[in-house]
């Protein structure tokens, strides 16, 4: 088997809240969405991310302090490790990188790392469930981008993108509505109690261009609530308007405000770990705006220490690392939106069609 190695890709957020770890961090994200307005000279994209990111960060940084601090990169990092043993467990010898799209260590130093270390493989593994342009498509973008860059072209490079139809998965986040609704003394199917999904917003923009993710969010949702026994839900967004652009809607704020109901429990759906946007956005400011209706408000935490959580990742890549069929029946097809012959997931086949990964 040639050397082979699997890298994480995650959004990262800046282990200090300060101007010199925040700015930077914004910037590339700016950036990265630059195409969402009409700048057209690279000198007119960096400009306007650095004004953006100058004019967002005092808040972010409050958020920051506010939180004590993000735990994001933590988390992603005990993933990795534990993915690695997890891979040993299984007999599979294969290495395991974690990157960052926006924050050290970057994904093109550890795909520098990697080929200093002799990787002759590479398969890219984007920790989003939900497949979308700024997170999945971006961050396997980044690793060519980072493979061309200093022309190793030597290595094969494959990636996943979207993976939110694994049942394990699916099983494992309704089981953390059941249990945040138990501990609260709630049912969430009861008269008076909404469950409300929140999911991380994105432009219309890259909608309008293919990207399939309000999509997936919203089969996401349902398999989740199906789970539950759940018919009567709510959905809404995190939306980050910094550009004055339109984004997915309703806004999850938008739901809290008209919401017909006396208690809601929320679950951030497409995150896989906890950060700003759960701890910042939903455990302080949602909150406050649903107690100020007199609404009783319970998060489900993001389930980042779910051992089952470990084993969902293995799945993923096993196909890819041995090039066998998946051994817990995992369907995969080319994906749509990333249209590249070496980039797969679970969203492009019917559940009951047989199409292995090529």
């Amino acid at each position: 088997m040639k050397k082979t190695a699997v890298i994480t890709l995650n959004f990262g957020e800046p282990t200090q809240a300060t101007p010199d770890h925040v700015v930077p961090f914004l910037e590339r994200i700016f950036y990265t969405n630059s195409s969402l307005e009409a700048q057209e000279t690279e000198a007119e994209k960096r400009a306007r991310s650095r004004q953006l990111a100058e004019r967002r960060a005092p808040g972010l940084i409050e958020e920051y302090k506010e939180i004590g601090g993000s735990p994001l990169n933590e988390q992603a990092d005990t993933h990795a490790r534990e993915l690695g043993l997890e891979f040993i467990r299984r007999e599979l010898p294969v290495h395991v990188y974690s990157a960052y799209q926006y924050t050290a260590p970057l994904i093109a130093d550890v795909v520098k790392r990697a080929r200093a270390d002799g990787v002759e493989r590479l398969i890219g593994l984007p920790v989003y469930p939900l497949c979308g342009h700024s997170t999945n498509v971006a961050a396997l973008n980044d690793v060519q981008a980072a493979i061309d860059e200093i022309s190793w072209t030597e290595v094969e490079f494959e990636g996943i993108t979207g993976w939110h139809r694994h049942p394990l998965y699916l099983e494992m986040r309704a089981d953390g509505v059941r249990r945040t609704a138990k501990e609260a003394g709630v049912d969430v199917s009861a008269k008076g109690t909404r469950l409300v999904f929140s999911a991380h917003g994105t432009p219309k923009k890259y909608l309008d261009a293919g990207s399939g993710y309000a999509k997936y969010v919203d089969e996401f949702c349902t398999e989740i609530a199906s789970l539950l026994g759940v018919t009567d839900y709510v959905l809404g967004f995190q939306n980050h308007s910094n550009r004055g652009v339109e984004w997915t809607q309703p806004d999850v704020e938008s739901v809290i405000e008209t919401i017909e109901a006396d208690t809601v429990v929320v679950d951030p759906v497409s995150f896989m770990r906890e950060q700003s946007e759960t701890l910042a956005e939903l455990d302080h400011d949602l909150r406050e705006e649903a107690e100020a209706r007199g609404l009783a408000f319970h998060r489900v935490p993001v389930p980042h220490d779910d051992p089952r959580f470990i084993t969902v990742l293995a799945d993923l890549m096993e196909p890819f690392i041995t090039g066998d069929d998946s051994p817990v029946g995992l369907r995969y097809g080319a994906c749509r939106c990333r249209p590249e012959a070496n980039t797969f997931c679970l969203n492009s086949l019917p559940r009951d069609q047989a199409a292995p990964r090529p």
